[in-house]
């Protein structure tokens, strides 16, 4: 089966949307930050391992605590993914730290700093 074959994308969605409830609504763990969601799942194609891309927003102490928290709740998380899915196999999850929005976010602020500073430039310039 090839990794990006329909039954994947499928199976993808679906662990990422059960995932992304299991998270938000069924894990109390204090550590997890209340601003946590998952931005991708990638299964592999024989459903014996998961990563889970994680993006919190908060600290950097907070994003380590989340990450702490649900890699103690991996035994839950799986369970709860087992009762949820009707798969094969329920697949070994692994927590990653997705900093991608983050990443973006502080390029979109780059980006508008140094177009508001050119346009103050030529206002300054006309100004002159």
């Amino acid at each position: 089966m090839r990794k990006n074959s329909i039954k994947n994308t499928r199976i993808n969605g679906e662990v990422l949307r059960v995932l992304s409830n299991i998270i938000r609504q069924e894990i109390k763990d204090p550590r997890i930050h209340m601003m946590t969601s998952v931005t991708a799942v990638e299964v592999a194609p024989d459903l014996k391992t998961c990563k889970a891309y994680i993006s919190v927003l908060g600290n950097d102490e907070e994003r380590a605590d989340t990450i702490k928290g649900l890699k103690s709740a991996e035994g839950y998380v799986r369970r709860q993914l087992a009762r949820e899915l009707n798969l094969r196999n329920t697949p070994q999850i692994t927590f990653i730290l997705d900093t991608s929005i983050e990443y973006g976010v502080n390029m979109s602020k780059l980006i508008d700093d140094v177009t508001q500073n050119l346009h103050d430039e030529e206002e300054n310039e006309k100004d002159e």
